[in-house]
């Protein structure tokens, strides 16, 4: 990937719905000519990593901005993250003749290979990129292990042999289980966590050179289903942070000291491997209002709680996620400057928001041609974004089951010409 063609250094940004998991690049089109790009070249994107994806000209807006809209997998292989500074350069990319890839979990799939390949025709991949494909409305994801002939970037073609390797490669960390572009219809929540979580943990000098400690809590509120959880792991992802996830009622013991320790142990385990994130679903059911409750537990956990996050050390690098239904039902004293601090709302989606949700969760869906998600949008009304995944999970059962029929239960996979005939539809 070393010839000495021109480079630009750009932007990165969140790819729109219609583009994720599709192994393209949104390129703004000035930095497109100035590299002499031409759409549908291969361009190698090199952060702290390097990795390719197919040009494509950014969207009318994004002209003079210089960014690159890329989705979570390709910031992946690129070792960078959205706003972070990525090398681009084009590439000469070879037709594949070969590639072998490793599955993260096991495969069973009859005809694997041919099923994989449809789905991946046209693409650029290099040796060490994981992609996404989309089995029966299951994300799977896939390691390249070795490309050939060898070289930077190869394209994958009808000619192209795929060899599945028997061995799963193993689960990466790395690998973004949840990114900003699964979550639809909350472009306004996404930007104000990003401020008050992210930012603090990749740059903190900023808030140093302010003196102003950056939030030690973030309170999420709104009804069920509407993303409050899935939020808070995109964020853990997108910013490279440990992850830890704890329910409210899980905490609660009956026996004495036992809910208290429970905490002390994660609030440790979360300094010991910071930066990092501890999300607390339900809060209100450890942390209610302590005039209110009459058990001794309830009120020695709220107090342990107040007093480890006053306790956190290092300016942004453990940040307390809590998600409630009921923001009124908690502690006052949660909800002080320096505990609780910043409080988002998650709104019931609205009809834009919920035509945003079903292309998310129809990515990857094998769609009939009948099935109009501006229609859908319009008559689920109230509906929130759990709703809506419930809503393609059954369309997507209910297509299984026509084609149960034809399968063989004594055999151990299904062939993949059955698994072509399956079509969600509207009925």
């Amino acid at each position: 990937m070393k010839d000495e063609k021109k480079v630009a250094t750009v932007r990165v940004a969140e790819a729109m719905p219609r583009d994720v998991g599709r192994g393209i690049a949104r390129l703004d089109k000035k930095i497109m000519d100035e590299l002499k790009i031409n759409p549908g070249d291969v361009i190698e994107l090199e952060g702290s990593s390097r990795t390719v994806a197919i040009a494509w000209p950014g969207y009318p807006e994004d002209y003079g901005t210089g960014i690159v809209r890329i989705d979570g997998f390709i910031r992946r292989n690129a070792g960078v993250s959205l706003d972070d500074a990525v090398n681009i350069r084009k590439v000469n990319a070879k037709n594949a003749d070969r590639i072998i890839l490793a599955p993260t979990e096991p495969l069973r799939l009859m005809g694997a290979e041919d099923y994989i390949k449809g789905m991946l025709l046209g693409r650029a991949v290099t040796r060490g990129d994981t992609i996404p494909v989309s089995i029966m409305g299951r994300r799977l994801n896939l390691v390249v292990v070795n490309v050939f002939p060898v070289a930077d970037a190869v394209i994958i073609n009808q000619d192209t042999n795929i060899s599945i390797s028997e061995r799963p490669a193993a689960e990466l960390k790395a690998i973004p289980k949840v990114t900003y572009e699964d979550i639809g219809g909350l472009k306004d929540v996404i930007q104000k966590i990003r401020e008050m979580v992210e930012l603090p943990m990749r740059h903190p000098e900023i808030f140093r050179r302010l003196g102003i400690e950056p939030p030690k809590g973030v309170l999420l509120y709104g009804p069920p289903g509407t993303g409050k959880t899935l939020l808070a792991k995109a964020v853990a992802n997108e910013s490279g942070a440990n992850f830890i996830s704890i329910s409210g009622p899980e905490i609660m013991s009956k026996f004495y000291g036992e809910s208290e320790k429970r905490l002390r142990e994660i609030f440790e385990e979360a300094e010991r491997d910071a930066p990092s994130i501890i999300f607390i679903d339900e809060i209100d059911a450890i942390a209610p209002k302590r005039e209110e409750v009459t058990g001794e537990v309830e009120r020695r956990v709220v107090s342990q709680l107040l007093t480890l996050m006053d306790g956190l050390k290092g300016r942004g690098r453990v940040v307390v996620i809590g998600a409630t239904n009921r923001p009124n039902a908690i502690d006052p004293a949660l909800r002080r400057p320096g505990r609780f601090d910043r409080e988002i709302e998650f709104p019931v989606p609205d009809r834009d928001a919920r035509r945003e949700i079903l292309e998310i969760h129809t990515r990857g869906v094998p769609l009939d041609d009948d099935v109009d998600l501006d229609k859908l949008a319009d008559i689920t009304h109230g509906f929130v974004g759990a709703d809506l995944a419930a809503l393609v999970r059954e369309a997507a059962m209910r297509a299984v089951r026509r084609i149960m029929p034809k399968i063989k239960w004594e055999e151990e996979t299904i062939p993949a010409e059955i698994l072509n005939e399956l079509k969600v539809t509207m009925n």
